[in-house]
């Protein structure tokens, strides 16, 4: 990155470096938070309605986390290598040039981020109407509500949005730690509704894995905030493997809880699976208090997810002249405010059309879910093409028994990519169309000289 200026008539003068203010805790409560909060309470239910039989269910649930831990492997050895704002723009850009980083920032402006937060802010809107239904457009209302309090929080600066994160984790867990305890512990064994009629099998399995490895989609975004940690760059791996351990320990507790009140036709018919578990465990007045708990979860995802978003979108006006009001830095807050603005908008327009939909969250995860596998698949391709290319540099922490683990993600982000676009339906459509248009803007723009991607090294 351009050194700090001195001079206010420098036209980087906005172009601030991010400062190493975070610490450990910090990082593990956003890889925590944004995970959690991807949707635990509301895909549960459409895993139930896919899989053939509880114990596939719960396989599934193992694997997304096994598979998520390898690919937090996989992106610590690039955040160890290089810590940058941008994250995956960065390892786009020195893998493949600035044109394909320019498309991985684009989608996640206009849907990856923006679309994970829209998804967020409809689960927050869910369960606050539960609890105080605003009439007809009440889950759209609350999600904009949502997306404008996230936004605030983190205009305020890094240390507002980092110490929010951490105390929103904490009432999180507290939120699945409830769960479990009513659905295994005071819920006799379900004995509801018959599981749903047996599908095609490798079409089930798809379907499940989409929302499992959604569900327990976010675990890359730390890497964002890596030129901001403090310490040797090489923690970044450690504190992502042990935050999807603990996820993936509590999302297996929590989906054995919905089973055992529920049943797998219980939770596949179930609108609001853990509002239900607790009314079971508690009463309404149980019910009432995880629909609070929940909500406030909610939130917790969605502020991790602005903090990284705005951050990609940063580094993407600093590589391009015509974009570079995105690309200022708050020295005195530490955060990119403008950035910040920009997707907050977008999310907002998303949330508004959520609102037309028959499912505000469904439209989300199509809209989502294979712009995201795309840009995964390629950031795995980008850790063989750095690793040949850029022999000499420095690897803090490097992926155990490569290539293989490599190679098994890059394996799971291409079926997974076919995957969404088989089952997800006219959304995904929506998203290809984000990306061509995210193709036609390239051509009108050009990256500065100085501030390509694979040069621009920003922390």
């Amino acid at each position: 990155m351009h050194d700090r200026p001195t001079s206010a008539t420098d036209p980087d003068a906005a172009f601030f470096e991010p400062r190493k203010v975070l610490r450990g805790r910090h990082v593990l409560a956003l890889t925590v938070g944004i995970v959690v909060g991807a949707g635990i309470f509301k895909t549960p239910a459409l895993v139930a309605g896919a899989a053939g039989s509880e114990a596939m269910m719960m396989l599934a649930w193992i694997a997304g986390g096994l598979l998520s831990i390898v690919g937090a492997l996989c992106y610590a050895e690039l955040a160890a290598a290089y810590p940058h704002v941008g994250g995956d723009y960065h390892y786009l850009g020195r893998a493949f040039g600035p044109r394909i980083a320019f498309l991985h920032a684009w989608a996640r402006l206009s849907v990856i981020q923006t679309g994970s937060i829209a998804l967020l802010a409809y689960v927050f809107g869910d369960y606050m109407t539960q609890i105080a239904d605003l009439g007809p457009w009440s889950a759209a209302i609350y999600a904009a509500i949502a997306v404008l309090m996230v936004t605030a929080v983190n205009l305020a600066g890094i240390r507002a949005g980092a110490g929010v994160q951490t105390w929103l984790t904490v009432f999180e867990v507290a939120g699945l730690v409830l769960v479990v305890v009513a659905g295994l512990m005071l819920v006799p064994e379900a004995r509801g509704p018959p599981p749903p009629a047996p599908t095609d099998s490798s079409g089930t399995l798809g379907l499940m894995m989409v929302f499992v490895l959604l569900t327990f989609g976010g675990w890359n975004e730390a890497v964002y905030v890596s030129a901001e940690l403090e310490g040797a760059p090489r923690r970044m791996g450690r504190i992502m493997v042990l935050g999807l351990g603990i996820v993936t320990i509590l999302y297996l507790l929590v989906n054995a809880a919905y089973l055992n009140a529920l049943g797998l036709g219980g939770t596949a018919s179930s609108q609001a699976v853990a509002a239900d578990v607790l009314r079971l465990g508690f009463g309404e007045a149980g019910a009432a208090l995880i629909s609070v708990i929940i909500a406030v979860a909610a939130l917790t995802s969605a502020n991790a997810t602005a903090i990284t978003g705005a951050r990609t979108t940063c580094a993407l006006g600093r590589s391009f002249p015509a974009l570079r009001w995105l690309g200022g830095w708050s020295p005195d807050r530490d955060t990119p405010a403008n950035a910040l603005l920009a997707q907050s908008g977008i999310a907002l327009l998303l949330v508004a059309g959520g609102a037309f939909a028959r499912d505000g969250f469904s439209l989300a995860v199509e809209y989502t879910a294979p712009v995201f596998w795309l840009f995964l698949l390629l950031v795995g391709i980008a850790l063989f093409v750095l690793r040949i290319r850029e022999p000499d540099i420095e690897r803090p922490f490097r992926v155990p028994l490569y290539p293989v683990l490599p190679l098994v993600f890059c394996l799971t982000s291409a079926w997974l990519l076919y995957a969404s676009l088989a089952h997800t339906g006219i959304g995904a459509l929506v998203g290809v169309a984000v990306l061509v248009v995210g193709g036609l803007l390239l051509m009108m723009l050009r990256p500065h000289p100085s501030s390509q991607p694979q040069q621009e090294k920003i922390g």
